[in-house]
């Protein structure tokens, strides 16, 4: 389960960003898609853009490459102990669910901890959680573009020990499709059977031209 201290961050981090409670439900829900249970009003806010990482494999690839479709997109890092893995889990468990349905979705993991996590290490950690699922790195600075432009917040905590550390990080798997385009966002917490079924109804509401 996310630590007191992770909610918190993440709660000051949108307070920063001029977002309160009432504004954080505007921000990741809204009107257009109201039957799915959300929607991709985002109260002002743009979530996603263009990034350029590499992936699991040593490749070079953009956003564009990355996002051709249904994509589920997470911002996590392998050495996290306990959310990350979980939410990677449930993201793969969703990927499973909608196949049985006929949807072919994309989990990507996108680490925020790019000194540790190579694309060796992210190979590993994807390999374990679902085969369809996609890591990325890259530099720092690449690494934390892209993380800002999804308002997905992430912080080293001080440690004595250069080779561990935690890292604070917001938790949440945002429904993208080809085009950078941003559907809707899911919490930690949010169960497999429910990011599946709300993530359907965002795919068919798309096919229908909304």
């Amino acid at each position: 389960m996310p630590s007191t201290r992770t909610y918190a961050i993440s709660a000051a981090f949108l307070v920063a960003a001029g977002l309160g409670a009432g504004a954080w439900y505007a921000m990741f829900s809204g009107g257009d898609f109201a039957d799915c249970g959300g929607g991709i009003s985002t109260g002002g806010a743009s979530i996603g853009g263009p990034f350029t990482l590499v992936s699991e494999t040593g490749e070079t690839v953009t956003s564009k490459q990355v996002i051709d479709g249904p994509t589920l997109i997470y911002f996590g890092y392998t050495f996290c102990p306990d959310v990350c893995p979980v939410d990677a889990a449930i993201m793969g468990q969703a990927t499973d669910l909608l196949a049985e349905r006929g949807y072919d979705v994309k989990p990507v993991f996108v680490t925020i901890d790019p000194e540790r996590d190579t694309p060796e290490v992210l190979a590993d950690f994807t390999a374990n959680v679902h085969p369809k699922m996609l890591g990325l790195t890259g530099s720092p600075e690449a690494v934390a573009a892209a993380a800002d432009a999804y308002k997905a917040y992430h912080a080293k905590q001080d440690s004595e020990d250069p080779d561990y550390y935690l890292m604070d990080h917001s938790a949440f798997i945002y429904l993208m499709t080809k085009g950078d385009r941003y559907l809707a966002i899911f919490r930690h917490g949010d169960a497999p059977e429910t990011i599946a079924e709300q993530t359907a109804c965002y795919l068919d509401a798309v096919a229908n031209g909304a």
